[in-house]
């Protein structure tokens, strides 16, 4: 099936991620299924926390896929995979430096310019479907105090977007993508995944335990833990760590 037909526009819903897993439990999901609003009043992001955003200023889009075979053994692999897509189109539209900050940010310039989250479904050890869900910051010039050193596309370029042409082409990039997976290398995907880990190979201060640390960005390994480097050799999993900016 075309992209354009497996598109939806919602004019406003709580969670565009939880309408594309409801889909899911109903039986109507169909692969490459996708779900846009610029309306999103409770968008999820990264365990459990709020994602914000003003009302017709940027995107919220999830799309419905069916995992190939070649991630099953690493999952991670897929998130990166994904995560590298969304990067490279970013970086065509702005022709910026465009770097993942793991777990799931966008950054461009120091700055968070989008999110990804990824919901899977299981029957049994069945993986049987994803939820890609991807927020990327628009046209919104003003951010809250709450909100963590955004920034959109808008304030980098100068430019106002059209939010639905944007969000059909990530839609169609990922499934073109899709289409060509199982022509990846996963040696080639860390590779570039690496290559472009915001902060790699540099020291940062993370939050672990209510303890502060300086250390260094060594890499992320192939179940998805950050590792790094200081006194001792870390390896540090999702929801244990709060990156602090200095």
């Amino acid at each position: 099936m075309k992209p354009n037909l497996l598109f939806h526009t919602l004019e406003q819903i709580e969670s565009t991620n939880n309408y594309a897993m409801g889909k899911i439990h109903e039986g109507l999901a169909v692969h490459g299924m996708a779900f846009f609003t610029s309306n999103q009043t409770s968008g999820k992001g990264q365990r459990g926390k709020y994602w914000e955003g003003k009302p017709g200023e940027n995107i919220a889009l999830s799309i419905v896929l069916t995992p190939n075979h070649d991630f099953v053994e690493f999952p991670f692999l897929f998130n990166a995979w994904i995560a590298l897509i969304c990067r490279s189109y970013l970086s065509k539209l702005i022709n910026e430096n465009v770097k993942i900050k793991w777990p799931n940010d966008i950054i461009i310039n120091d700055r968070k310019a989008g999110g990804i989250l990824i919901e899977n479904k299981f029957r049994g050890n069945y993986w049987c479907w994803s939820v890609v869900g991807v927020g990327i910051n628009v046209n919104q010039l003003e951010f809250s105090g709450e909100a963590k050193y955004p920034i959109s596309l808008k304030q980098i370029s100068g430019k106002t977007y059209n939010l639905k042409d944007l969000a059909r082409g990530l839609h169609t990039e990922i499934l073109n993508a899709y289409q060509n997976v199982g022509q990846l290398n996963a040696g080639e995907i860390w590779k570039e995944y690496l290559q472009n880990l915001y902060k790699i190979g540099q020291d940062v201060f993370l939050k672990i335990k209510n303890e502060i640390i300086e250390t260094t960005i060594v890499g992320v390994n192939e179940t998805g833990q950050l590792m790094t480097k200081d006194i001792i050799e870390r390896t540090l999993n999702f929801g244990e760590v709060e990156w602090i900016v200095s």
